[in-house]
């Protein structure tokens, strides 16, 4: 007979495994996002919001350092051609595990784009177009998209999409280059040009960024290792949950979890997997409530999340997947929130959840609109319940 892990059970060790209950959270924005695996980047706002939720004195400062200065956390491409920030023991995994088979897909497919310049020897020539953008980068200590364009004039090479059809497009290929060297593991984001909000950056060689580079995994073996810290963080899950959150195929997700001592569980009804090693119930966590950012790691860590979204998935998740800012009480979903223009916190409950959460969840909407200080922080992706509280 199967070990049971019930949802409550679930939802517990999301307390103490996600650092959410008050005495689990971190003291340094590395431990929150270990406990995680990896953080949310694509929105940069989230990485600041996440560990904000998950660490006893959080400071944009403290994550600034993290980033910037110490690099102790890194931004970079990986799982499902996701933006992430990982600790610096996890990038190499991830790298190896996960972006070299992404570089090797995108470049067939910017190849196959090619084909219509006419250009001879394709594969060679844009090789050569990357080292010459590696050249100018690294004279330039730090450049931009249109500053290495600048230097190397074949990254203006133009290609068309869809011609002929309504929603034909061009472009250079100026940015697609860029990406085929960080999923590389060659170049790497280095500090917003503006606030801890933008989404611009200059780039930087691998090697000006982190002395020596990414080191050098064999992809198997960070397959393996990626699996165990996953289950560890998210388990007991799916096998589905896993090749949908890491983007492996089957194959590959299920190699790595036959090198791994795992059972199979019973999540009241539906089969899951845990390490061996951790399939004893945790403890009771104390009350706990949470305002969690847009596409923060909790909400987007599993594909199956009935669990904890329960009926609100509707008013939570915008048309494509994205979750936007949740509020969280005791391991599940009860709501969501938003900023009024003057950057107040508002939330919106989507059930009853009793006086004394509902208390509980106003001061933690206080708590945060303090932290922000008059920042708004306006979600990439907007949701429903968000966009109406935000209007």
């Amino acid at each position: 007979m199967l070990r049971q892990i019930t949802v409550h059970q679930r939802r517990a060790r999301l307390a103490g495994r996600h650092r959410l209950a008050p005495s689990a959270r971190a003291d340094t924005p590395v431990e929150a996002a270990d406990s995680l695996l990896a953080l949310h980047a694509t929105d940069p706002a989230t990485v600041y919001l996440a560990v904000a939720a998950r660490m006893t004195r959080p400071a944009v400062a403290t994550v600034e350092r993290a980033l910037y200065d110490e690099r102790t956390l890194l931004r970079m491409l990986g799982m499902r051609r996701t933006m992430f920030v990982v600790a610096a023991d996890v990038a190499p995994l991830v790298q190896a595990g996960c972006a070299l088979d992404i570089e090797k897909k995108q470049r067939r497919l910017l190849l196959q784009h090619l084909e219509q310049t006419g250009i001879p020897d394709l594969a060679e020539w844009l090789r050569d177009v990357e080292e010459g953008t590696l050249r100018a980068l690294r004279a330039r200590g730090f450049a931009g998209a249109q500053q290495l364009a600048a230097d190397e004039p074949r990254l203006r090479t133009e290609i068309v999409m869809a011609e002929g059809k309504p929603y034909e497009s061009r472009g250079y290929i100026t940015n697609r280059v860029l990406f085929l060297l960080a999923v590389a593991g060659r170049i790497m984001r280095g500090r917003p040009r503006g606030t801890w909000l933008s989404t611009q950056y200059d780039w930087c060689a691998i090697e000006d960024w982190l002395a020596g580079g990414l080191p050098t995994q064999d992809p198997g073996a960070a397959r393996v290792e990626l699996a165990r810290r996953w289950l560890r963080a998210y388990g007991p899950a799916q096998v589905s949950d896993l090749r949908w959150w890491m983007g492996w195929t089957a194959t590959q997700t299920k190699q790595a979890l036959a090198a791994l001592e795992v059972v199979e569980v019973d999540m009241d009804g539906i089969p899951g997997l845990l390490p061996a090693d951790d399939t004893e119930p945790v403890p009771e966590p104390e009350p706990w409530v949470a305002l969690l950012p847009a596409l923060d790691p909790t909400a987007m860590g599993w594909a199956e999340r009935t669990w904890f979204v329960g009926e609100h998935r509707a008013a939570l998740f915008d048309r494509t997947g994205n979750i936007g800012p949740t509020v969280w009480s005791d391991g599940r979903i009860v709501g969501g929130w938003g900023q009024r223009s003057g950057g107040d916190v508002a939330v919106r409950l989507l059930e009853d959840v009793g006086a004394e959460k509902a208390a509980a969840i106003e001061a933690e909407a206080a708590r945060l609109t303090a932290w922000l200080d008059g920042v708004t922080v306006v979600p990439r992706f907007r949701t429903p319940v968000e966009k109406e509280l935000s209007s």
